[in-house]
């Protein structure tokens, strides 16, 4: 890591760029060709390389692109992992999801914070070390875990912060720690279709080559595969639109994509960091599958930026992919058949698992969701006709590919073929991956990952339902209980109000701020949760949480801002006891400390007399 001598002046002013820091600021932009549409990546190099993002090197990097240096700081600003101000040499972050509360982190986290010597959000005076918080990691069966310079921890203990503190003040790099701090296992519990069935490097290909194109594409519809981001928009069909989409003139080239949305950000989901770890090929054949479908001649990975760690490997794949030649040009010795894949990293935006979003941010811009239509099978990456579907789609195409629709449409149920990977964490004894088949009733996985007492469980993460155990006789699957994959299990010990409240809190940080009733509105439901909980709460605050969740399910842009009250909603729905149980008895109370609020001004001021004290009365 390249280390400035000073990170700011005392006046906070930030330092200009040596001559040495300009070069190797302009060697960044030399390894992505002066492309502003790697924008992103360029800005990840340069966050690794100067521990922040200087107010210099944005002036240099916008005269080096060609764009506006306005465009610069607003990604800059944008993404959670990307800084304007100085981070330490080590920076050090904990998981905040509700699995990872589950496994102690919040603990953990106060113990490194009193070793480390400073709080959430602060950076050592030495400029060593910085601690702060994030959003889900993806590893919530092996958590409490965190990341230290954009790279995975996992099973932390007080004994393991004991160890990573004596790293830190020892200056010891991070390349050099022990490799168990950084052990990140599959736990692979139930295999079925998709994790069972082996698949040779290119024996789809072959397939396609020797049946072509049209009847891969006919395979693909009859197998019945959705989506398996949770949308469960037909693959078929998605692929069919793309392949028929006009790219430009008729006499130009036809210029189409393939995009394969490895931005797995929903809590409590973690089924694609197993598949790229484990199934890296059977991803990428998918994905090759798809290219020679649709005509595309180019591929990309989005791969979310907590897992840095997978970037080495999908890159040694891909090079292995390139020898066997089944990448690049002529692949499999077919004219005409070129296509390649290159894998792009995201800097921590939940927003950018939404289709649209993640093409933006691939082009170098902010994750805001586009306005829909058009949409990406017609108008996507550089608005040209583009397929996004994620990790467990392509996996599945690939075998479809091999096996054909009919080995894959006699599992599972009339709208929903096939089989479904999920994710299982929190109060079981076999936290994991399992694969069902659709159709499979809640209560079957449940007494598989060893569940007991349980009050009820979160399917889909924080943007899916919560549902109760009175419900546990339902059934995976599109036509009852559709997901991404994430389950979230809770037994009858933990907190309704605390876990709503968890994600409500993680929806308000991770809107893109883009449309208002998104923006205000999940900041107004985590504003009530905290007043509930803190039991400040009356009836009249029960029905403003009502209206604000409609308000923002009903009239937000983007399926963040619609999904986001979900989890208050299907809680108020199925626990309206556990609600009021935490009501005061006062018809109101004021959630805001207006004397509290002063107390800054006091001290300013110098005073403390009655009338610089304000007091607020309940309206019974």
């Amino acid at each position: 890591m390249y280390n400035r001598e000073h990170l700011l002046e005392a006046a906070g002013t930030p330092m200009p760029l040596t001559e040495t820091e300009q070069s190797v600021l302009m060697r960044i932009v030399d390894r992505h060709a002066a492309d502003a549409t790697q924008l992103v990546q360029i800005l990840r190099e340069v966050q690794a390389s100067f521990r922040h993002i200087p107010a210099d090197a944005m002036d240099s990097l916008a005269a080096a692109l060609g764009i506006e240096r306005a465009q610069v700081q607003a990604v800059a600003e944008f993404y959670t992992f990307f800084s304007t101000k100085p981070r330490g040499r080590y920076d050090i972050l904990i998981s905040d999801s509700i699995t990872d509360h589950m496994l102690g982190s919040r603990e953990i986290a106060a113990y490194l914070s009193e070793r480390l010597g400073i709080q959430p959000g602060e950076t050592r005076s030495d400029g060593q070390v910085s601690f702060d918080y994030t959003s889900c990691t993806g590893m919530c069966e092996q958590g409490p875990a965190g990341l230290v310079n954009g790279l995975t921890l996992t099973q932390l203990t007080r004994e393991r912060i004991d160890r990573i503190v004596d790293l830190v003040n020892a200056g010891t790099p991070v390349t050099q720690w022990p490799r168990e701090f950084f052990a990140v296992k599959d736990n692979i519990r139930r295999a079925d279709l998709i994790l069972k069935t082996e698949l040779k490097p290119g024996s789809a290909l072959k397939w396609s080559n020797t049946r072509g194109a049209d009847s891969t594409l006919a395979e693909i519809e009859k197998s019945g595969l959705r989506g398996r981001g949770g949308a469960g928009f037909s693959t078929g069909m998605k692929w069919k639109f793309c392949r028929q989409a006009k790219s430009g003139p008729a006499d130009a080239p036809a210029e189409r994509y393939v995009v394969c949305n490895a931005d797995e950000g929903e809590p409590g989901t973690f089924k694609d960091r197993v598949l790229l770890q484990s199934y890296a090929d059977q991803v990428f054949e998918g994905m090759t599958l798809c290219g020679r479908v649709i005509g595309a001649r180019q591929g990309y990975l989005y791969l979310r930026g907590e897992y840095l760690y997978l970037g080495d490997h999908l890159d040694r794949v891909l090079q292995e992919r390139r020898r066997n030649h089944l990448l690049g040009s002529n692949i499999l010795g077919e004219p005409g058949f070129d296509f390649d894949i290159e894998v792009r990293i995201g800097a921590g935006a939940y927003i950018c698992g939404e289709e649209s979003a993640l093409i933006e941010s691939l082009e170098g811009k902010r994750g805001v969701p586009r306005n829909r239509p058009p949409y990406p099978v017609t108008h996507g990456y550089r608005n040209k006709p583009t397929v996004v579907n994620n990790v467990e789609t392509f996996a599945a195409a690939a075998l479809i590919g091999l096996k054909g629709g009919a080995w894959f449409a006699d599992v599972g149920t009339e709208k929903s073929k096939g089989t479904k990977i999920l994710s299982i964490s929190g109060d079981c004894a076999k936290p994991g991956i399992y694969e069902y088949p659709f159709g499979t009733s809640i209560r079957k996985i449940l007494d598989d990952c060893g569940a007991t007492n349980t009050l009820g469980l979160q399917i889909g993460g924080p943007s899916g339902i919560f549902i109760s155990d009175r419900e546990f006789d339902r059934v995976l699957g599109f036509e009852d209980l559709p997901t991404g994959g994430s389950f979230m299990i809770f037994d009858r010990t933990r907190d309704i109000l605390e876990i709503v409240r968890n994600f409500t809190h993680f929806f308000a940080h991770e809107s893109c701020g883009f449309c208002t009733p998104c923006r205000v509105g999940t900041s107004l439901l985590r504003n009530q949760l905290d007043k509930l909980c803190a039991g400040h709460g009356a009836k009249g605050d029960l029905v403003e949480l009502t209206h604000i969740s409609k308000l923002v399910k009903n009239t937000s842009h983007c399926g963040l801002g619609q999904t986001a009250a979900n989890p208050i909603l299907s809680t108020l729905e199925r626990y309206p006891e556990l609600y009021e149980q935490r009501l005061r008895a006062k018809a109101f109370e004021p959630g805001f400390d207006l004397d509290g609020a002063l107390e800054v001004a006091r001290r300013m001021a110098g005073r403390d007399d009655a009338h610089a004290h304000l007091e607020q009365e309940a309206v019974l």
